[in-house]
């Protein structure tokens, strides 16, 4: 399995403005792919809620989806909400602050309507806050990450939630949210501690 971060946004003119250093959109997709054909999976993600437009998020979808459907090999999808307190980043005044809620929500819908073919949209409770995380879960999204030892990306750029989730917490946020909490592998195969994995 192998992560999907550096994915930020596709577009060429802005991707130079925010991660001027990262490999080009071409070379991101070109390493996911190789994986896939070695037979290793990967996730996916979005950085949204900066400099880019809505135009721009469906123009990245575009490209995951295409990718997927050429090598098959993403796992899951993750939409990252760019947290805007600690970024030198010269946003636009309605980018500014903490974004809005819904903006979120709907990202999160419109990333399950086009991306039918990866089978897993998460919502990552580290960047969403845990309420907006469950929420997400009647917008699309069916995985909310893991209990996370300590988490510091997110963290430095602002985020607010708590730094890791225990175990019964995490089930707990689950079951407050009207689903059934499964755990899985990094591969989303369901298992139980009665089968030896943990």
């Amino acid at each position: 399995m192998m992560p999907g971060g550096g994915a930020e946004i596709f577009d060429t003119e802005i991707r130079s403005r925010i991660c001027p250093h990262k490999a080009d959109a071409d070379t991101w997709l070109q390493v996911h792919a190789e994986a896939h054909s070695l037979g290793i999976r990967t996730n996916c993600t979005m950085l949204f809620g900066h400099l880019e437009s809505y135009h721009h998020r469906i123009d990245h979808l575009c490209k995951l989806r295409e990718q997927q459907d050429k090598s098959g090999g993403f796992t899951c999808f993750i939409p990252l909400p760019f947290l805007t307190e600690n970024s030198l980043l010269k946003l636009p005044e309605e980018s500014a602050g903490p974004q809005n809620g819904l903006d979120k929500l709907r990202t999160v819908a419109v990333s399950r309507l086009m991306l039918d073919n990866i089978p897993h949209i998460k919502a990552y409770w580290v960047m969403l806050g845990t309420k907006l995380a469950q929420t997400a879960l009647y917008y699309g999204a069916n995985d909310l990450d893991g209990t996370i030892v300590e988490e510091k990306i997110g963290h430095m750029a602002g985020a607010v939630s708590a730094q890791s989730m225990t175990i019964p917490e995490l089930e707990s946020m689950i079951r407050e949210s009207g689903f059934k909490p499964v755990r899985r592998t990094a591969t989303f195969e369901s298992f139980s501690q009665e089968n030896g994995l943990s």
